[in-house]
């Protein structure tokens, strides 16, 4: 076998999949695609598809560091401690939290929770000394956790569930020309519906992501045991609503994501308002999930922008516009949120009310 031939296109292992058995799951497709599409690349930069907030400024990470050394001050500096990212890009975000938390006495040990191949060399280089998980599970189970997942959430496979006029069911991919299309499924999902959406108009679709819930509850449950705080940064809504909001970027161009799947960035927004209530099932402090933007501002993102200028005045402008469009209310500082989380006995982070 020849291991430099090309990859068989997805799209093309999946009609013959729903061929041979029937139609996939909108789950199965999204899980599928994603897991093709990061094993493959990386996607982050101006050269790839999409660019997160550590790469628009040093600042976003700094604040993130400065806001896990208050807490850990706060709960009586234990050791040791670890600093865990889930998803981490290419490390920018670590980099800058861990120099800035270093500058407080907070050098913890540095995990990263990654299953993409392609940016793991890219992650040696910037953070030397992190160790990999495919998940959680093998995390030290002692200690203080400090987790992060920054735009982590959104890709995880989301379900969707359509009201037809036979009841709830599940939506599900089939073929159609040259792309898929989403169908309804044959088997009744009245059950998964919770009892006050069940009488929703024909044609609302309930959109839920197993994986984040899990991850969420997973998260919470080692803040009850070991101690320590998390950041779950990500575009989404806070508030319970229904449709559709998946979608897929290339090249930073909104592309149809059901063609070519496993060539795009394929994402949900995350449902804050669903995660809340998991993180308190477990006895873990929820903190709040406010806007990026408040809490950047509330964290002193102003201030920094100027002192950053100051240091370097030919870069007073860039400096600037990145601070806009992390805080700037028609960019990234309303979409996204960040939903803070702390063990029991641990103060309240700075930037939540409450």
């Amino acid at each position: 076998m020849n291991e430099d031939a090309p990859a068989e296109p997805l799209g093309a292992i999946f009609r013959r999949l729903i061929g041979a058995t029937g139609p996939i799951s909108l789950m199965h497709y999204m899980g599928e695609a994603n897991a093709r599409y990061y094993s493959s690349r990386d996607p982050l930069g101006s050269a790839g598809d999409f660019v997160t907030a550590p790469e628009i400024s040093q600042m976003f990470g700094e604040l993130i560091g400065l806001w896990l050394a208050d807490m850990w001050i706060n709960a009586g500096r234990e050791q040791p401690v670890h600093y865990v990212e889930l998803g981490p890009g290419r490390g920018t975000l670590a980099a800058d939290a861990l120099r800035a938390a270093r500058r407080y006495g907070l050098e913890p040990s540095v995990h990263f929770v990654e299953s993409s191949t392609a940016l793991k060399d890219v992650q040696l280089a910037t953070v030397p000394g992190a160790q990999w998980h495919h998940d959680l599970s093998t995390v030290p189970l002692y200690g203080p956790v400090l987790v992060v997942a920054n735009e982590f959430l959104d890709a995880l496979p989301v379900r969707q569930l359509v009201k037809t006029p036979e009841g709830w069911r599940e939506r599900m991919v089939v073929p159609e020309g040259e792309r898929f299309v989403c169908v309804a499924g044959s088997q009744p999902m009245d059950a998964a519906v919770p009892e006050a959406r069940r009488g929703a108009a024909d044609g609302t679709i309930i959109e839920t992501c197993p994986g984040a819930a899990a991850t969420v509850y997973e998260v919470a449950g080692r803040l009850v045991e070991q101690g320590g705080a998390a950041l779950f940064i990500d575009y989404g809504h806070d508030q319970v609503r229904d449709g559709s909001t998946l979608q897929a970027v290339r090249a930073h161009l909104k592309v149809d994501p059901f063609i070519n799947p496993g060539e795009a960035d394929l994402t949900a927004h995350v449902d804050f308002a669903t995660l809340a209530p998991i993180v308190q099932s477990r006895g873990c402090k929820w903190l709040g999930t406010v806007p990026q933007g408040r809490w950047l501002r509330e964290l002193g993102i102003e201030a920094r922008a100027e002192a950053l200028a100051r240091i370097a005045p030919q870069h007073a402008g860039a400096v600037r516009a990145a601070m806009d469009r992390l805080i700037g209310e028609g960019q990234m500082g309303a979409l996204f949120k960040v939903m803070g989380l702390a063990a029991p006995g641990w103060a309240g982070g700075a930037g939540f009310h409450g």
